[in-house]
């Protein structure tokens, strides 16, 4: 029956599709099948789950004010559930497709229809699955351009090119919870690992340029767990837009981004005739943790007419130039007065000083644990690692007031001040910091509110850098810096004029990060680490922003078809196992 509802679903989308760009280019429709196919990046064949047979999956392109329509059919082996990360989902909350926050998951043989407006946003985004692991292979570019007939804020690229950088690993994405360590076999751009891998000597991305023509890279940093640096041979570009947010023109010759960040930049093929690798290599900024062999992973920028058979190759950072890092991320602004740019609002409602980063989780008996003394690794936000609900998704707890699946205690502050970042002078009084509380407690906020937040890293553990994601909001970057954050001294330096907005931003390691947001968004919005390896961890927390005063400002009904739950073993859950995720 189920395969009969597929096919059908499938022919009907195809005749629909024909009818739908005709009458009417305000929605677009995609079908997104979810299959396991074997794929050989390198040197050994590997069954994953894909969307439409290939990885990276489809680009899905819409313009600004368009209807978004996704038929997800769910044919692998594996629960899934498909985010769309950056998306605002104003009145379509249950659209976000966030594992056990907004929805249940699409189990094997099953399917889901996503419908949402994009409004009020152009660039760059992706679209991933947000059960664990799965986004290793479940992913794809996501691109808004302008309506019809408006300019970009910029000259007019002569061809636009997706960048999509990944993780990949020689073994059933399910089973990395339980690998020792799991440091990936390569990078991948868009799907080829590249020359410096065995059997992938011969393949390699090629982008080939025509010579003073300019060209706008679409670059997407999907890879599950690292930060990346990204170079061009003697090539500068100059940076348009981060996580789909217009900035202020930044000339560079490298660039860094975190898990789910992304930039549109400009690259003009000014340079001789000639081939020219572009590379990428982890960011590695954990204090004190071994790093694993640093291979680059490399395409070709070819002009026309190249006849030289040796690619110029570029001079990348140390894998841990923290201060290329924070100069590139920092530098970064909004462009005043662009397309959908608001000021910052000043009048702060809700003032938040979330502390993050690893904690302690204790050792069940007769069992061997990797973590400091002995003990499990855990996430910690204000001493608290979220716990997933089991049973049903917190949004639907929230909607049907059903009692026990979460607490609306989230601290506004951690239980105990502290040296954050030199946890080594930590006294015996301050020692159950490093032992975070396990439970789902959540933040609510009346709608319409100013939330600002510090986000202030520790070292509980290792200090390094944590990409923490909004779901339903851009947030305003204020500011940047290292050590403990002085609310006196360094509340001078926020920028409150032309702060950059992202939907994820890299709170530098024994550092902090300043954020603003606004919160006209109703529904359970969650916030957490984008490096896969820390959900289970519970690096993880919820906003619940309340209803506005009439309907249109209000949380609307789930749909009908909303998927329903069971015992689902690939939930997040930090006592599943045993080992270090932190890399």
């Amino acid at each position: 029956m189920h395969r009969l509802h597929h096919q059908f679903l499938e022919a009907f989308f195809l005749v629909f599709l024909l009818f739908s760009s005709i009458a009417s280019a305000a929605i677009v429709e995609h079908l997104l099948h979810v299959k396991n196919v074997v794929v050989k990046p390198l040197c050994k064949e590997q069954l994953i789950p894909s969307v439409n047979g290939s990885l990276p999956g489809p680009t899905i392109n819409v313009r600004e004010g368009d209807t978004l329509v996704v038929h997800v059919i769910n044919n692998s082996t594996y629960n899934i559930t498909i985010h769309w990360h950056g998306v605002f989902q104003l009145k379509s909350s249950w659209m976000d497709g966030a594992n056990m926050i907004t929805q249940c998951p699409i189990q094997p043989n099953n399917d889901f229809t996503y419908r949402f407006d994009v409004t009020g946003q152009e660039g760059t985004l992706l679209w991933h699955a947000h059960v664990v692991n799965l986004r290793a292979t479940l992913h794809g570019a996501l691109i808004i351009r302008p309506r019809s007939n408006l300019p970009y804020p910029f000259p007019k690229p002569y061809k636009e090119v997706p960048l999509i950088f990944e993780q990949w690993w020689d073994i059933d994405v399910g089973l990395l919870n339980l690998r020792p360590a799991p440091v990936s076999d390569a990078m991948l751009i868009n799907g080829i690992a590249g020359d410096s891998y065995p059997c992938s000597k011969n393949r390699m991305f090629n982008l080939n340029v025509v010579q003073r023509k300019t060209y706008l890279l679409r670059i997407i940093n999907a890879a599950l767990n690292t930060h990346l640096f990204f170079k061009i041979a003697n090539h500068n570009v100059t940076v348009v837009a981060v996580d789909a947010v217009y900035t202020t023109p930044y000339f560079t010759d490298v660039m860094i981004l975190t898990p789910g960040q992304t930039v549109d930049a400009l690259l003009t093929a000014d340079q001789p005739i000639g081939m020219y690798y572009m590379a990428i290599i982890p960011y590695i900024s954990a204090n004190g943790q071994p790093t694993p062999e640093i291979k680059p992973t490399r395409g070709l920028i070819v002009y026309e007419g190249a006849t030289s058979s040796t690619p110029t190759k570029p001079l990348m950072p140390a894998s841990d130039d923290i201060s290329t890092a924070h100069r590139f991320s920092s530098n970064i602004t909004s462009l005043v007065s662009g397309p959908h740019w608001t000021p910052v609002p000043r009048h702060v409602d809700e003032k938040m000083f979330i502390t993050m980063g690893l904690g302690l989780d204790p050792c069940p008996l007769n069992t061997k644990c990797i973590g400091e003394l002995g003990q499990r690794y855990a996430g910690s936000l204000n001493n608290h690692t979220f716990v997933l609900p089991a049973s049903i998704s917190l949004q639907e707890a929230y909607f049907y007031n059903i009692t026990g699946v979460y607490t609306n205690d989230f601290p506004d502050q951690p239980p105990i001040k502290f040296d954050y970042v030199n946890f080594q002078q930590l006294t015996s009084y301050d020692y159950k910091m490093m032992f975070p509380e396990r439970k789902t407690s959540v933040k609510v906020i009346r709608f319409n509110s100013t939330v600002e937040i510090v986000l202030q890293n520790t070292g509980i553990i290792t200090t390094e850098s944590h990409p923490m994601h909004l779901h339903g909001f851009n947030f305003y970057v204020l500011g940047y810096g290292f050590g403990n954050y002085d609310h006196v001294r360094d509340a001078r330096k926020l920028n409150l004029f032309n702060p950059q907005m992202h939907n994820t931003v890299g709170v530098p390691p024994a550092g902090w990060v300043v954020i603003r947001f606004i919160a006209d968004n109703p529904g359970v919005w969650m916030f957490h680490c984008h490096m896969d390896a820390h959900l289970p961890y519970g690096i993880i927390m919820a906003f619940i922003v309340q209803n506005g005063p009439t309907p249109e400002t209000s949380l609307p009904s789930p749909p009908s078809n909303l998927p329903q739950c069971t015992r689902d073993p690939t939930i997040y859950d930090s006592r599943t196992t045993d080992v270090d995720l932190s890399y």
